[in-house]
């Protein structure tokens, strides 16, 4: 499995057959500064109907789109949403949010959207085993540095790739990854926006990666 940082919350999943799938593509303006995006794809997961996450129409090859919760079968791989908040307070400032969850190559990946709070026991339970995850860190809009910390320990992934944290072209009000990083040691920051990982060598202590926006 490839995984290649777009910028945001958007990421390139390939699988070693040659699936795509894309994450969260965002619209360019009002803070993101991101260059387009210009990827195909076979799927396109959307966490929310924000323009920062939910820009399908960017994405080349015509994917079939997934959105809301429960589990379903695309192009051959079983994908779970599990419903979640935006924000603290059940939706009421920012509405809903969508965790999704898929294997492939056997590596169980978690993309937790805009989540916006620490996790429940029950959407514990309906995620399941996690070896990648996928998590914000800016605060403000998402959990930040803290709560994403609670939540690594929460779901226990073998390696952790954060996003959705302010960079020089994303001028949301939101931290830098930083306040995420601090105090935790196993932490490798790559001077390139993709990593390859497979399964049965994973790292047996859990690693933080984190990833240069390729856009």
């Amino acid at each position: 499995m490839k995984i290649k940082w777009l910028g945001h919350a958007c990421f390139l999943i390939t699988s070693q057959s040659g699936l795509r799938i894309v994450t969260d593509p965002y619209s360019v303006g009002g803070g993101i500064d991101y260059l387009p995006i210009k990827e195909s794809a076979d799927i396109v997961t959307v966490s929310h109907d924000h323009g920062d996450h939910n820009n399908v129409a960017a994405v080349l090859g015509n994917p079939e789109v997934v959105k809301g919760t429960g589990s379903k079968v695309v192009k051959g791989i079983q994908i779970r949403g599990v419903a979640t908040f935006h924000d603290e307070a059940q939706g009421k400032q920012r509405g809903t949010n969508t965790v999704f969850c898929f294997a492939l190559d056997g590596i169980e990946l978690c993309h937790l959207g805009d989540l916006g709070h620490v996790l429940t026991a029950q959407q514990i339970s309906e995620i399941g085993s996690t070896d990648v995850l996928l998590v914000p860190v800016g605060g403000f809009y998402t959990i930040d540095g803290s709560a994403a910390t609670r939540v690594c320990e929460q779901l226990r992934p073998k390696v952790v790739i954060p996003m959705h944290f302010k960079t020089p072209k994303c001028a949301y009000p939101i931290a830098g990854v930083e306040s995420f990083l601090k105090g935790k040691k196993e932490v490798k920051r790559l001077e390139a926006s993709e990593i390859d990982l497979e399964q049965g060598k994973l790292p047996s202590v859990r690693e933080i990666i984190v990833l240069q926006p390729a856009l």
